[in-house]
């Protein structure tokens, strides 16, 4: 397995539990660490089934790259990000299909997983093992199985999750089939490995329209002083044609957030135009811009300047029940509001610390002393116990997240009530967001739009904050 990331350590260890010899190899001696030490993010099952391979002697990790040429198969699992200006950054994905190549065996399998463009196993696999003399589904065998991997969602493990499988060739897909047959239920095979990197651009393309969708309807309940939430699910009781998804604070993660931007990519080198999949993309990136700014009305509606306020944001990972910043909208908002002069601080079990400006800002473990202007829900883990929130809070829940702490009961703040356009503030631009209350004021939290938080089926890219690439 070379990278052991979020894909690559809980499909190694799926591998070893299924009764395979598992060689790990990452260059990172803090990931390393790490994984040696146990202090990695994993599912529950994910997370005995390290404690078991820990203790196992066929369960080797190294950061020598070299290991590759032990191992019958060889599965790729790094990370495929896009730079700050959102163009595809391939560095890793090429340096360890180059390594993979170099160590490359006669007899073996080589499968890549990681998210890429429509061409990627061609241009970094088959052309490289030509140029070595290597004949592929003669000598090795090349296929394109994309990840599908939930972080924090219990319902779609990866052994419940069907694989889409596309090889070289007849003997390669037939390879990779019976490899990752030992870890799935199901494989759908496809007929090219384009066709299966397709597949994953398509798939998470298709979640960040529809997420982008979601947002901007909840805008428009909010005109209508809805509840998007009510109204979304009314209209998921229709049994065909229809499919939740759910708004939030905005889109994080390792996926959604970056993957159509391979599709996008490739796409304007062909000179081919995409204008649905590029609204959806630019509405997700302004999203947190818009998150600050109500969050600056809000402010504004109670006299108080974002200059000199102090606001605590409540949960700062980009999904529910991880410990992941990547890409989370947290971080923007924070960074906005800090910017615009206002004392930032945040709170979540998971997450004890995060980049900001370029220092490092430590998460309060007790902040329900301190006096904030304003509180935001921003991700809600499960368990995460608000009851400490009291009517001396206010609060913008932007999280617009059900299952939170309005679900279950322990939440009983009250503050100022409905929500209030963000036009005429810094970012703002006519979102609006819900202040749950309870109490005198009373207004329920359910006025206005917030970022995007998937609804079924997804990858926390995956996710939502809510929600998953």
């Amino acid at each position: 397995m070379i990278g052991l990331g979020y894909v690559g350590l809980p499909t190694a260890l799926a591998l070893r539990a299924a009764g395979v010899r598992v060689i790990g190899i990452d260059i990172s001696a803090d990931r390393l660490r790490d994984i040696r030490a146990g202090a990695v993010d994993l599912a529950p099952q994910d997370r005995e089934r390290l404690t078991d391979a820990l203790n196992d002697a066929a369960f080797l990790l190294t950061d020598d790259s070299r290991a590759s040429a032990w191992a019958d198969t060889v599965m790729i699992c790094v990370p495929t990000p896009v730079d700050r200006h959102q163009v595809p950054d391939l560095g890793m994905l090429a340096s360890a299909c180059a390594s993979a190549v170099a160590h490359a065996t006669p007899g073996q399998l080589i499968l890549l997983t990681s998210t890429s463009y429509v061409g990627t196993t061609r241009d970094l696999l088959l052309t490289p093992l030509a140029a070595r003399g290597m004949k592929v589904e003669t000598d090795v065998f090349v296929a394109f199985t994309p990840e599908r991997i939930d972080p924090g969602s219990v319902g779609h493990s990866q052994d419940l999750t069907p694989r889409v499988v596309g090889g070289a060739g007849r003997r390669s897909t037939a390879s990779a089939a019976s490899v990752l047959s030992r870890v799935c239920l199901s494989v759908h095979t496809v007929g090219s490995p384009e066709a299966a990197e397709m597949t994953k651009l398509w798939e998470n393309t298709f979640r960040a329209v529809n997420i982008a969708l979601a947002n901007e309807l909840a805008d428009s309940c909010a005109v209508f002083g809805l509840d998007p939430r009510a109204v979304i699910d009314a209209a998921a009781t229709k049994p065909y044609g229809f499919m939740p998804f759910y708004p939030g604070p905005g889109v994080g993660g390792h996926c959604i957030p970056c993957d159509p931007h391979y599709l996008l990519w490739q796409l304007r080198a062909e000179r081919i135009p995409s204008p649905v999949v590029e609204a959806a993309m630019r509405a997700i990136a302004e999203r947190p811009g818009r998150m600050a700014g109500l969050i600056t009305a809000k402010l504004a509606a109670r006299g108080i300047p974002v200059a000199g306020a102090r606001v605590l944001l409540v949960g700062i990972a980009y999904k529910r029940g991880v410990a992941d910043v990547r890409e989370s909208p947290a971080l923007e908002i924070m960074g906005l509001l800090a910017d615009w002069g206002a004392t930032v601080a945040f709170t979540d079990p998971l997450v004890p610390s995060a980049e900001l400006h370029g220092g490092t800002l430590a998460g309060l473990t007790d902040p329900w002393e301190q006096r904030w202007d304003l509180v935001v829900l921003h991700t809600v883990h499960p368990g995460m116990d608000l009851s400490r929130l009291g009517p001396e809070h206010t609060v913008l829940d932007i999280s617009q997240d059900r299952r939170g702490p309005g679900s279950a009961g322990t939440y009983r703040a009250t503050g100022a009530t409905g929500g209030a356009r963000a036009s005429g503030v810094p970012g703002g631009s006519g979102a609006t967001g819900a202040v749950r209350t309870t109490g005198a004021a009373g207004a329920a939290g359910a006025a206005g739009a917030a970022g995007a938080t998937e609804g079924v089926g997804t990858h926390g890219t995956h996710g939502p904050v809510g929600a998953p690439a």
